[in-house]
């Protein structure tokens, strides 16, 4: 059974899903706290959000008291889950509007690899066998 991330956004879900599911592709599904008949929290906001594809995540925006996506001292790792092209274009795509924490390079151990935090806070290590 395959691990996912389910990450709290601070009001801007939407947002952040619909970027991942842009960078990633696959399926993206979202509901609303109206849809889910919640009323912690505007109407419009994501209750649930997931999306399934070559990576999968699910997303919500945090309702007061939570805290939200602020990860230190973890990082989403890609390593080798997709070819080095696709993988290269996945880096630049979250780096845009983003930070590049260490550039995605070939490392002595035989491999690329490299790391980001998007524009929405998520650090990321992308990396693949080189040659492939």
């Amino acid at each position: 059974m395959a691990q996912s991330l389910y990450l709290w956004f601070p009001g801007n879900a939407a947002e952040a899903l619909n970027h991942y599911h842009s960078v990633f592709g696959g399926k993206l599904e979202t509901f609303t706290f109206e849809q889910f008949e919640r009323t912690d929290g505007p109407p419009d906001a994501i209750a649930h959000g997931v999306l399934s594809g070559p990576v999968e995540l699910y997303g919500t925006d945090a309702v007061e008291g939570e805290d939200t996506v602020n990860p230190k001292g973890v990082a989403i790792s890609l390593l080798g889950v997709a070819d080095g092209t696709t993988l290269t274009s996945w880096f630049e795509a979250l780096s845009q509007d983003g930070a590049v924490l260490d550039p995605l390079a070939h490392r002595a151990w035989g491999a690329t690899d490299g790391q980001v935090v998007d524009k929405f806070g998520v650090r990321w290590l992308i990396g693949f066998e080189d040659g492939h």
